[in-house]
């Protein structure tokens, strides 16, 4: 036992060794279910257990079966009963219990035949009960969350074998409905490789549901808790490593390790129910020699019954009534999708003159909620809206669960939204929107040309009433066409038409600002222009974007410098060329010139933590410190008062305006500005990563300019090296989750890496070679920078030594700088160095 208990706590996935199997029945009054159909015993039900050994076995068992009633009452000896499986009777007939008023438990045992074996046995559980009640329980627990385990990895496996472009879809359902944890790495991987990646950790895999917190709750609470032995003290559970079927096995690991004799060992059965039988799965092998090997298995407890917390994903989702197949999205009960407990399921709906219906209802996991089948409804008439519940069997208890909303498919007007009537041109994909009162019964949409022909439809419900589709007439010819759209249920479609055009798009405006090389073509179909001409500048489309039927086209200008050939204020025609030939003019009001000016000299006022690193690219920002920037005036030539400066980040998340109101921009003269930036204050101790400067003058901004790039720093405190040349050296210091990693080579050839969301405050670094530690900073990981840090050793106040460093193949490593800022020349005859 020892050695099966460390080999359980070694390896605690291993319950993958078959056992014998136990057939079992429960009786309530009238009713018999089989054992996988019952998750709780009643005070009177009427057991029947008979165990299926093979003919030819060698060795003879006793089965014995027992009820608990708490830790601190021993079973009263007519509570025992045994049955001898070698003999005619047992093996035919098995035994028969009645559930005592006060039982809570029921324990299986088969131990081989032994003098004295009944009576040993029945002495150790009356001894110390409160290690086979908490067995018991554990062992329920434990094999509740194996099914849900079993039932993910065996979906997942059938998915990868006949159909892994599936996984994606059906992986998240199965998380979900079973309380799996999902890695959503593994569905980026290749189909063919998904199931695997989705299938690693196993147990680890289980999350906590209602059924398995009601037992945490009994076992941390009432006679439960007075057991002097509590495996949950394990430390490797305090960790939270393992899951909680991790963590019922360690507990009966650790139970049964402290309770052996010389002459048994007590091993824990998995009881697996299929049908009438328990299938019993072992995470040791038995032993047949002293001590021999008991196996224990539990029966579902004595106990209320714990009913599901079912409920709806979405519990304002509509559904069609008519719509084949019909799955109805919900969760919170991953045992209905796990186990047989829940039986004889339907989902009742209100029908025609206050009668109901009752439609057989499935739970799947795979789809992520319960299959019904609306068969029954083929020649019912129901009205517009209803609504329908879950109900059925738990067990021997009626159950009654969550409430869904349908609507049942009609004959209805269909008609295209508003604006989307011209919408419609030949010669491409075109997106229209349809609009009736209810959508949620629709099944298929195919578009019917003027030669007969059905094309397939692309669509999707936008709204509760309204229905996204994009019609393929790339080869459709101006003129009518005819949407055919079907609805669940209905024989016939309903017929939509509609009118396409041929006729080229509407110009709208084109926008230019003087000196921009660029413009902004809005209208209608602007995919069919060519070129563009304004003032002898040629401009060609770049990137086309339509929203609602608008089209918008940036041209960019060639040739002739855009600059020099269009003046602010002066109107011009521009020619708009077609790519089947066509040309149209269009009056364009050439707009003013955008502000620019250009970036001059820069110095940063370091913050506190700037003395542990020694940024080693110029261009890097710490967050905690302070810039000051110059910028020369271009256009116009001089600054106004009301000019601002706007530095954002590359993304746009982040942004802020600095102007001489404020006191963050001053001007030198009319031609030079300097600007403040305190990073911290702008933007927040989260920002990051390139930062951008751009002019803004009487609400006309100019492009953007490169300015910085804002890394944060952590706070390097001590580097401790121990004795010995290979002995690694350990690195504290505040906030070391900014580092991406960390080398002992200037050209970053070993490294160590900093994991993701690293919270500690040392971290285990190479042994500086060359007397220098070299650090690569997560939000800039391409600039190899350097840790300056009172080295093991070093003189103090002395520098490290940087000879014979050879720069990174990213950027080199520069010494550092001997003074703050390098003079900068500025163009134009004014500038001055700053």
């Amino acid at each position: 036992m020892l050695w099966a208990s460390a080999r359980a706590l070694a390896d605690p996935a291993t319950f993958d060794l078959t056992g014998p199997t136990v057939e079992a029945e429960v009786t309530r009054g009238a009713v018999t279910l089989p054992i996988s159909q019952v998750p709780n015993l009643a005070a009177g039900d009427r057991v029947w257990l008979k165990a299926e050994l093979s003919a030819g076995q060698s060795v003879h068992y006793l089965m014995i079966a027992v009820f608990l009633r708490g830790s601190t009452e021993p079973p009263a000896a007519s509570w025992f009963s045994r049955c001898d499986t070698w003999t005619r009777k047992c093996s035919t007939e098995g035994i028969r219990l009645t559930v005592p008023k006060e039982a809570r438990q029921l324990l299986v045992f088969l131990a081989p035949e032994t003098g004295g074996d009944f009576g040993t046995l029945e002495d150790a559980v009356r001894g110390r009960p409160g290690v086979f009640v908490r067995a018991s329980q554990d062992l329920n627990q434990a094999a509740a969350e194996h099914m849900r385990l079993q039932t993910y990895l065996r979906e997942i496996g059938r998915l990868g074998d006949s159909d892994p472009a599936r996984l994606k879809e059906v992986a998240p359902l199965l998380s979900r409905s079973l309380a799996i944890k999902l890695d959503e790495k593994c569905l980026e991987k290749p189909s063919t490789l998904q199931a695997a990646c989705l299938m690693q950790g196993r147990e680890s895999l289980i999350m906590a549901d209602g059924h398995s917190e009601s037992v945490t709750a009994t076992l941390t609470s009432g006679p439960a808790s007075d057991l002097a032995m509590q495996a949950s003290n394990a430390p490797q559970l305090k960790s939270g490593y393992y899951g909680p079927f991790i963590g019922s096995i360690l507990d009966i690991a650790r139970l049964f390790d402290s309770f052996h004799t010389a002459k048994y060992q007590y091993i824990p059965a998995l009881a697996v129910p299929h049908g009438r039988e328990l299938a019993l799965t072992l995470n040791a092998p038995p032993s047949f020699h002293d001590p021999k090997s008991v196996l224990v298995a539990a029966l579902p407890p004595v106990e209320n019954p714990q009913l599901p917390e079912l409920r709806a994903v979405d519990s304002k989702e509509v559904y069609c009534l008519r719509k084949e197949p019909l799955v109805l999205a919900a969760q919170g009960a991953p045992l209905m999708f796990a186990s047989s407990y829940a039986h004889h399921v339907t989902l009742r709906v209100d029908g025609p003159g206050g009668t109901s219906i009752e439609l057989p209802a499935t739970p799947d996991a795979a789809r992520g909620g319960f299959v019904i089948d609306t068969s029954a409804l083929n020649q019912v008439a129901l009205g517009e809206s209803t609504r329908g519940s879950l109900r059925g069997r738990w067990g021997f208890t009626t159950y009654s669960g969550p409430t869904f909303n349908f609507v049942d498919a009609r004959a209805q007007a269909w008609k295209l939204a508003p604006g989307d009537e011209a919408a419609l041109v030949v010669g491409r994909q075109d997106t229209v929107h349809l609009v009736s009162a209810s959508v949620r019964c629709v099944s298929d949409i195919k578009l019917a040309d003027s030669d007969g022909r059905q094309l397939k439809v692309d669509w999707k419900a936008a709204k509760a009433d309204e229905v996204e589709a994009k019609l393929p007439l790339e080869d459709a010819s101006a003129g009518e066409v005819t949407l055919l759209i079907r609805q669940y249920g209905s024989p016939q479609p309903q017929r939509l038409t509609v009118r396409t055009y041929a006729e080229a798009g509407h110009l709208d405006a084109f926008t230019v600002h003087a000196g921009d090389d660029h413009g902004v073509l809005r209208g209608s179909r602007l995919d069919e222009v060519a070129t563009l001409a304004l003032n002898g500048v040629d401009f060609t489309p770049k990137t086309l974007t339509s929203t609602e039927g608008h089209d918008e086209l940036t041209l960019l200008a060639g040739g002739t410098p855009a600059t020099a050939a269009l003046k602010a204020g002066e109107t011009a025609k521009a020619h708009v060329t077609l790519k089947d030939g066509r040309a149209y003019d269009l009056k364009v009001a050439v707009q003013a010139v955008r502000p620019r000016a250009v970036l001059i000299g820069k110095t940063l006022q370091p913050g506190p933590s700037a003395a542990s690193i020694r940024l080693s690219d110029h261009e890097e920002l710490p967050q905690n410190a302070q810039l000051t920037f110059s910028l020369h005036a271009q256009t116009p030539p001089t600054f106004t008062r009301d000019e601002r400066i706007e530095v954002a980040t590359a993304d746009g998340s982040a942004s802020t305006l600095l102007d001489l109101a404020s006191g963050s921009m001053t001007l030198q003269d009319a031609k030079i500005a300097v600007a403040r930036l305190d990073p911290s204050k702008a933007f927040g101790p989260s920002t990051f990563g390139p930062l951008r400067f751009r002019m803004v003058s009487h609400g006309v901004a100019g492009d953007w300019q490169p300015l910085a790039t804002l890394v944060r720093l952590p706070v390097l405190k001590e580097l401790s090296c121990p004795d010995g040349p290979d002995a690694p050296c350990r690195l504290a210091g505040q906030n070391l989750f900014l580092l991406d990693s960390v080398s002992a080579d200037a050209r970053f050839g070993a490294r160590t890496a900093v994991p993701d969301g690293f919270t500690g405050s040392t971290l285990s670094v190479p042994r500086p070679t060359h007397g220098e530690l070299y650090v690569k900073l997560r939000d800039d990981p391409g600039v190899i920078s350097v840790a300056v840090l009172e080295l093991p050793g070093a003189t103090p106040g002395t520098a490290s030594p940087t000879n014979g460093l050879a720069p990174s193949p990213d950027k080199p490593v520069i010494p550092e700088p001997k003074a703050p800022v390098a003079p900068i020349t500025a163009p134009g005859p004014s500038a001055q160095p700053n």
